[in-house]
């Protein structure tokens, strides 16, 4: 299969959908920055660190001006996906500020289930069958979301911008709620109001905890397990008190699987044993309660209608359009 990663790209110039809804958001945190100047930890580096963002956008652009290829073309894309990476933790760096949910979030799951869904799982479930499975269904998210973003770009090329935008922007969604809606997690609530407090179902509110303290749950499982450690050692780097409901791990690989679906049902159904592995484990390994899960498969596909509307609205028919030449 030749690539032809060289080969000539024409659009209408400007910015691509994707780096569109980027900047929008950049700019959304940008004025919530300043508005919440006095109160945040480091504002004047993360204006900087979003200054530099859009920099490095308009950089890519006159690149691919310059240079009018699929490689620069994806490289534009690819670069503003990257930065997800930076805008994740950045959500903790605002809803630290605000009262933290969790007490009604896990009084919910106890007036639902009658118990704690998250810690029965791995209570029941702690034999290294049960958790390298979910472990590596865990750490297949971004996998997950690589591989169906590459087959767009290899095998879709003319729908890897549409792709790239419902995606991106379904993510931005995701972190606008966890700025609104401030809630760790069993990982990190559990630890902070002690497990005899959880036995005994009672859940204080712990205010502004997280402001000063991100204290994680070790995960539950078999410690020895290759997929165990490796999502302990991710988590150690990128994890942070935030974003716990709804569930994105749970959100977008379902938004990944229906994008796969929708290209390709073999590469659906090679997927979808790691999905299901997936959405379990954010349970089992006590990152969200059951609720933020079932938050997750509800908002996945509201999210998805909603991006690929906005799409289609906005930016199909004016903004950008592939053509190879």
């Amino acid at each position: 299969m030749a690539l032809n990663l060289f080969k000539r790209v024409d659009s209408v110039k400007g910015l691509f959908a994707v780096e569109s809804i980027s900047l929008i958001y950049n700019a959304l945190t940008t004025i919530m920055v300043l508005i919440l100047f006095p109160r945040m930890d480091h504002p004047v580096m993360m204006l900087s660190e979003r200054a530099g963002i859009v920099v490095i956008t308009f950089a890519l652009i006159y690149l691919y001006h310059k240079y009018p290829c699929k490689l620069t073309a994806f490289i534009r894309m690819a670069v503003q996906m990257a930065f997800l990476a930076y805008w994740y933790p950045d959500t903790f760096e605002f809803n630290r500020l605000f009262p933290n949910l969790d007490n009604f979030f896990a009084s919910a799951e106890q007036f639902l289930f009658r118990c704690q869904p998250s810690v029965e799982f791995s209570e029941h479930f702690p034999s290294v069958w049960f958790s390298e499975p979910f472990n590596m269904g865990y750490f297949a998210y971004y996998p997950m979301i690589g591989i169906v973003t590459i087959y767009y770009f290899l095998f879709r090329f003319e729908w890897f911008e549409k792709a790239s935008f419902v995606l991106v922007t379904s993510f931005f969604i995701y972190y606008l709620i966890y700025i609104l809606v401030p809630v760790a997690g069993p990982q990190f609530y559990f630890p902070a109001i002690g497990m005899d407090n959880v036995m005994a179902q009672h859940f204080p509110a712990i205010g502004d905890y997280f402001n000063n303290n991100d204290i994680l749950l070790p995960g539950p499982g078999f410690d020895h397990g290759f997929f165990f450690n490796l999502v302990e050692a991710s988590q150690e780097v990128g994890e942070r008190p935030t974003a716990a409901f709804p569930s994105s791990h749970v959100g977008i690989s379902t938004i990944v699987m229906i994008m796969a679906y929708r290209v390709n049902k073999k590469l659906c159904y090679f997927l979808a044993p790691f999905y299901v592995l997936l959405c379990c484990a954010t349970v089992y390994i006590q990152a969200h309660y059951l609720i933020d899960v079932i938050a997750g498969w509800i908002s996945a596909v509201c999210i998805y209608i909603l991006a690929t509307y906005m799409y289609k609205r906005w930016f199909a028919s004016v903004v950008f359009q592939l053509v190879l030449k």
